[in-house]
């Protein structure tokens, strides 16, 4: 299997945990992402996405004022660069997000999405085929 290293997302977009959601939401929306990562003192802390927007500030008739750092998950692993893609898949599946942070040497390098993940499957699985295609058709 593949390490993810290739298909990460190397400009993470970061934002202070102070930032209102609705700010948050207006970025992602023009640069067509789905998470930002939150930043306290310089230092990202964690990563808000669409669906934390969705489902902990407006389903929730929270307002749009209401700061990142509130709305961000807590609970999610920060992978490590040399992950592959089936670990990452589980534990995108198990946690129920989308989106993750990746570090290298304790350092935030990127984020990977399941939009990444789910390339780097099909690279993968075209790759096979046109190995196939090769040992088959013998040339």
């Amino acid at each position: 299997m593949a390490t993810i290293e290739r298909h990460v997302t190397r400009e993470v977009m970061a934002l202070d945990d102070s930032t209102p959601c609705a700010d948050a939401a207006r970025l992602m929306w023009e640069r067509k992402i789905g998470s930002v990562a939150v930043r306290r003192g310089g230092k990202i802390v964690g990563l808000v996405s669409e669906r934390d927007l969705v489902g902990r500030v407006l389903a929730r008739n929270g307002s749009a004022g209401l700061p990142i750092g509130e709305a961000m998950r807590t609970d999610l692993p920060v992978l490590p660069l040399d992950a592959d893609e089936r670990e990452v898949a589980d534990i995108m599946k198990s946690h129920f997000t989308r989106h993750l942070l990746v570090e290298q040497g304790g350092e935030i390098r990127g984020v990977i999405s399941m939009r990444d993940v789910i390339q780097l499957m099909l690279d993968e699985k075209q790759f096979l085929i046109d190995q196939l295609h090769v040992y088959i058709g013998g040339r």
